[in-house]
């Protein structure tokens, strides 16, 4: 059974979890419960109503938040030649190739985002085993397999996040800080969601976005309404 601090719980008891909030008044609420000594990021999870053993049932993307991360962003990029040196201007952290492959196999994983131009995959592909088990694999769905490196560096370092299904169906992502504003964290949390709805697999039935929690890092979380009913 997890022990929660005394700050947790008296978070806890000012979230009604028998019920789903108007996002406004869910982010207003979160805002308002006792602080950490650190910015919290804002985050959402959402259960899908998908299988996530079928694969025409997974769901992975990504979308540019209109108000940002509030954080700096760790890029490295797989090219070389002209696009290597594009991407260094574009603000990414790390570029490489076959040496930068060694070094992430070796255990370097200091980084947020991965990005590749498509004749780099065949260094990137030897990556699968540590980068997939952490979400930092490449995919062209997300924008991170891509010609133009440069661009994509620029987008996640402005605040595109990336984020696919788990093993149980969830998707999860940080989408701001607590400092951020109601208004600011509205638009991050509404664009995100818009994004995730339609990507709705054709094969899935019944009610997609089942349920959607939104919570600080370290507080509880509470149920929001996304229009339309989000329980199964």
């Amino acid at each position: 059974m997890v022990n929660h601090s005394k700050r947790y719980l008296q978070a806890a008891a000012k979230v009604d979890r028998e019920r789903q909030y108007e996002l406004k008044e869910a982010l207003a609420l979160i805002k308002s419960l006792p602080p950490t000594k650190f910015d919290e990021s804002i985050e959402v999870a959402i259960h899908l109503g998908v299988d996530p053993k079928k694969s025409d049932q997974l769901v992975r993307g990504a979308v540019s938040l209109p108000k940002g991360l509030g954080k700096k962003v760790k890029v490295v990029v797989f090219a070389d030649g002209d696009k290597a040196k594009a991407a260094k201007e574009a603000g990414a952290d790390e570029v490489g190739a076959a040496e930068l492959a060694e070094k992430i196999m070796g255990g370097w994983l200091d980084f947020d985002i991965v990005i590749t131009s498509p004749d780099m995959m065949k260094h990137v592909g030897k990556l699968g085993k540590v980068l997939g088990p952490q979400g930092k694999m490449p995919s062209p769905k997300s924008g991170t397999v891509t010609p133009d490196v440069a661009a994509a560096v620029r987008e996640f370092k402005a605040g595109k996040v990336e984020f696919r299904t788990d093993a149980g169906g969830n998707v999860q992502a940080a989408l701001g800080k607590r400092s951020f504003s109601v208004d600011d964290l509205h638009s991050n949390v509404q664009a995100f969601l818009d994004h995730l709805s339609s990507l709705r697999p054709p094969a899935v039935k019944g009610v997609f976005m089942r349920k959607i929690s939104i919570s600080t890092t370290m507080g509880p979380g509470a149920w929001i309404d996304y229009g339309a009913p989000t329980h199964a």
